[in-house]
C-alpha cells in the first residue's frame, strides 16, 4: 500500500490570524472597559458570521489551501482534471469508466467511504483503470461544516481507511460534502497530509436535467488548469431517463480533444508526484 507520512504543517491564513487577534482584543477591551461589552460582542459575532459565510463559498482559500485550478506547470501543459463525486454507483460508475476508456481519458473520483465499503470491487476497478480515488468523507453529511473537530476527523479518517483498504492507495485529496466547510477543517487535513480540492466550474448535474446546460457551464472559457465537477452518485436523470453525466461526458471529452487539452488526475498534477 502507498502510505504517506505527514509532511504538511498547518499555517493559519491571514483571515484566521485577524480573527484570533480580534477575539483577543475584544476580551482585553471588555476587561479594561466593561461598558464596551456590547461593541466587543458585536465585533466577535460579526467575525463569526464572516467565517461562516467564507465556509459556504466552496472555492474560497481564506480558510486554508484549496485547489480551484491545477498548478501552473500542469496548466501550462494543457492539463484538465475531470472530477466525479458521490460514487461509486454500480449503475453509473462502470458506464463512466467505459466512456473514459474509449477516449483514453483519466479522472479523479471523490468517493464516499460508505459507498466504497459497499462496492470495494468498483473502487478497485477505478484505480486499475488508471484513475484516482480520493476522499469525499465517510457518510457525506450535508451538515459537515457544522461538525466539531472530532466528528470531522472521524468522517475523514474512516473514509481514508476504507479507501486505502479497498484500493491499496491512500487518498491524497479531500473534497468537503457540497464544498462546505468550517475553519476547523484545514488543521485536520494538514495532520492527515490531505489537500483540499474544490473546482473551477461545476455543471450542477445533480439538479439539472438538461445535458446541454450542464455541458455549457463546464466548457465556458475552457482552458488548461481547469478542474471540472460531475457526479456519478446522486446524478440527475435527463428526460430520456439516462443519468446526466452519461450524456455530458462524451461531449465534454470530445470538446477537450478538439482544443488539444489532456485529462489528468489531481494527484498526477502534484508538484512532487511520484
Amino acid at each position: 500500500m502507498n502510505r504517506l507520512s505527514s509532511t504538511r504543517r498547518w499555517r493559519p491564513t491571514p483571515l484566521l490570524k485577524a480573527s484570533a487577534l480580534l477575539h483577543v482584543a475584544a476580551v482585553a477591551a471588555t476587561a479594561a472597559r466593561p461598558h464596551w461589552w456590547p461593541w466587543s460582542v458585536s465585533a466577535v459575532l460579526a467575525n463569526q458570521l464572516q467565517l461562516a459565510a467564507t465556509g459556504l463559498w466552496p472555492r474560497s482559500s481564506s480558510l486554508g489551501p484549496n485547489w480551484t485550478h491545477l498548478p501552473a506547470a500542469s496548466a501550462a501543459r494543457g492539463d484538465v482534471a475531470i472530477t466525479v463525486d458521490d460514487g461509486p454507483d454500480p449503475q453509473v460508475t462502470p458506464r463512466v469508466l467505459e466512456l473514459l476508456a474509449r477516449h483514453r481519458a483519466h479522472a479523479t473520483f471523490f468517493c464516499i467511504g460508505r459507498r466504497v465499503q459497499q462496492h470495494p470491487e468498483l473502487a478497485r476497478e477505478i484505480v486499475q483503470a488508471g484513475h484516482a480515488v480520493e476522499n469525499h468523507s465517510q457518510h457525506h453529511p450535508m451538515y459537515f461544516s457544522l461538525l466539531g473537530p472530532q466528528r470531522i476527523q472521524a468522517e475523514i479518517e474512516h473514509a481514508q481507511q476504507i479507501i486505502d483498504s479497498a484500493t491499496g492507495e491512500r487518498p491524497r485529496f479531500f473534497r468537503a460534502p457540497a464544498g462546505l466547510r468550517s475553519p476547523l477543517l484545514e488543521p485536520i487535513l494538514a495532520r492527515l497530509d490531505l489537500q483540499l480540492a474544490s473546482w473551477t466550474r461545476r455543471g450542477f448535474d445533480t439538479v439539472r436535467t438538461d445535458a446541454d446546460l450542464v455541458l455549457a457551464r463546464l466548457t465556458a472559457r475552457l482552458r488548461g488548469g481547469d478542474i471540472l465537477l460531475l457526479h456519478d452518485g446522486n446524478a440527475a436523470r435527463a428526460p430520456s431517463g439516462v443519468p446526466v453525466i452519461l450524456e455530458v461526458l462524451p461531449r465534454l471529452l470530445a470538446a477537450l480533444d478538439a482544443v488539444g487539452l489532456k485529462t489528468v488526475t489531481l494527484r498526477s498534477a502534484l508538484p512532487c508526484s511520484p
